[in-house]
């Protein structure tokens, strides 16, 4: 059976102290608006919304929600509101800054400064697996700075993929779109089936009660290269640990990009979590790391914020 369609808040709909603009996004476990605060300030509003638990028809304003997924609904609520509250303590011009939470017509919302520009995936498909080493490089290196402090916090992003790394009209990243509160109920407490993205969820990611960490972020971000380096995500992780059909990129890409590049994808690519860098500030090294030979000036990480506003002026 297809999941039920969830109707958006109208246009012009007052939710708290925001008007209502727009929908900028709908998924399986949320919609995003974007709406004006009482200054006129536009953000974004996330709204707790999973479509396999509660249904919001045409007209409406709180979702129906049957007995049966009613546990699973306000528990999911919880975790959303407290990945807000989380969210909310980390001041980093790379990572999306959540402005407020608040719960309203029987579900919650989480209001975050609205970004202008595109996503790295808008710029994979309109480059079509030929993006210039030096921009991935630039733009992974300076998002991996906003990912350090997530970590820093002890939380996880859990679902980095090119769609939720955001390039804004500088040319600066930002990590957008947590999944944190979806993957905390793979617990054992009322179960909401996992929102991740195949092809860029870690292999963990699929076991229940396996370890997540850095690890499996570093997993993600490693996947997000791939695409960039060939157009498209690599295979699924959890058909991989049954059949991995993967090419290492050093064989398939082999002169199209530094080996260097290429071997610390593979790197990062591996199934198994003891296998990949440890930890962001590993990968991070190892991603400006200057290959023997290689034209780059000493100052090229420094300067990334400058080499990025370049790369997004050309294309």
């Amino acid at each position: 059976m297809p999941p039920q369609a969830n109707f958006a808040l109208p246009q012009g709909f007052q939710l708290d102290q925001y008007r209502i603009e727009r929908q900028l996004s709908l998924g399986g476990f949320s919609i995003v608006y974007l709406a004006h605060d009482a200054d006129g300030t536009p953000v974004a509003i996330k709204e707790y919304l999973p479509n396999s638990l509660a249904l919001r028809k045409e007209g409406e304003t709180e979702p129906q929600v049957p007995d049966e997924h009613r546990l699973a609904f306000r528990y999911g609520m919880k975790c959303f509101f407290e990945e807000g509250r989380a969210l909310a303590k980390l001041m980093h011009p790379n990572v999306v800054r959540v402005l407020n939470f608040f719960r309203a017509n029987g579900t919650v919302y989480m209001v975050m400064q609205f970004e202008r520009g595109r996503t790295l995936h808008d710029y994979i498909q309109r480059h079509k697996g030929e993006l210039k080493e030096g921009m991935i490089r630039a733009v992974i290196a300076r998002m991996l700075n906003g990912l350090r402090e997530v970590h820093a916090h002890k939380l996880l992003h859990l679902d980095i993929k090119p769609s939720n790394i955001y390039l804004r009209s500088d040319g600066t990243p930002v990590l957008l779109d947590f999944g944190a509160a979806r993957q905390t109920l793979l617990t054992d407490q009322p179960v909401l089936k996992p929102m991740y993205t195949p092809g860029y969820a870690a292999p963990e990611q699929y076991e229940k009660g396996a370890q997540l960490g850095p690890w499996t972020d570093i997993y993600s971000v490693g996947a997000s290269l791939y695409a960039s380096v060939t157009g498209s995500a690599p295979p699924r992780a959890d058909e991989r640990s049954e059949a991995d059909t993967l090419q290492p990129l050093t064989k398939t890409h082999a002169g199209r990009y530094e080996t260097q590049l290429l071997e610390l994808i593979d790197w990062t690519l591996q199934l198994d979590p003891l296998a990949r860098p440890q930890s962001v500030y590993a990968l991070q090294k190892a991603l400006i790391q200057r290959q023997a030979g290689a034209d780059r000036p000493e100052n090229w990480f420094s300067d990334l914020g400058g080499r990025l506003k370049s790369f997004i002026a050309r294309s």
